[in-house]
C-alpha cells in the first residue's frame, strides 16, 4: 500500500464532491484486502442532517458492492485544510465498526502533508460491537 497513490485516488474522489453549501470538498479512497478500490466524496444536502462524509460514502459503497466488514487494507482522506484532514466523530465510529482496529487511516491535505494513524488510535475507549453484545446477554 502506497499512501501517496491512495491519496491521489482520494483527490480524484474529492473532485466529485457535491458541496454547494459549504464548498468544502473531501475525498476518500478505501483499499480492499483484495486490491479493490472504493472512492467516496462528501455529498451535502440543504437540510444538512442527511449530508454524508467522504469516508462513510466510501465505506458504505464498499459494503454495498459486496465487501465484508473488516476486509480493508487502508483508507486515505484528503481535503483543503491547513493540517492533514481528520475524520469527524461519526466517521471514526463507523470506521471502528467496519474496519480492523489496526487499519491505517492516511490523512492528507492539498499541500502534500500526510499523517497516518490507526482506526483505534483515532477513537480510543470506543463503543464497540462487544459492548452491545454484553448488554444483550444481561437481558
Amino acid at each position: 500500500m502506497n499512501p501517496e497513490k491512495l491519496l491521489e485516488q482520494a483527490l480524484e474522489a474529492r473532485n466529485r464532491a457535491y458541496a454547494p453549501y459549504s464548498h468544502f470538498r473531501v475525498g476518500a479512497a478505501l483499499l480492499g484486502d483484495d486490491g479493490s478500490l472504493h472512492l467516496g466524496c462528501n455529498i451535502e444536502n440543504a437540510a444538512y442532517g442527511p449530508t454524508n462524509c467522504a469516508e462513510r460514502t466510501a465505506l458504505f459503497r464498499a459494503i454495498a458492492d459486496g465487501n465484508p466488514p473488516r476486509s480493508f487494507q487502508a483508507i486515505a482522506i484528503i481535503g483543503d485544510t491547513e493540517a492533514p484532514i481528520a475524520p469527524c466523530g461519526v466517521c471514526r465510529q463507523v470506521l471502528l465498526e467496519l474496519c480492523r482496529p489496526d487499519m491505517p487511516v492516511i490523512m492528507g491535505n492539498l499541500q502534500g502533508e500526510i499523517v497516518v494513524m490507526t482506526v483505534s488510535e483515532l477513537l480510543p475507549a470506543a463503543f464497540t460491537p462487544n459492548d452491545v453484545q454484553q448488554q444483550e446477554g444481561k437481558q
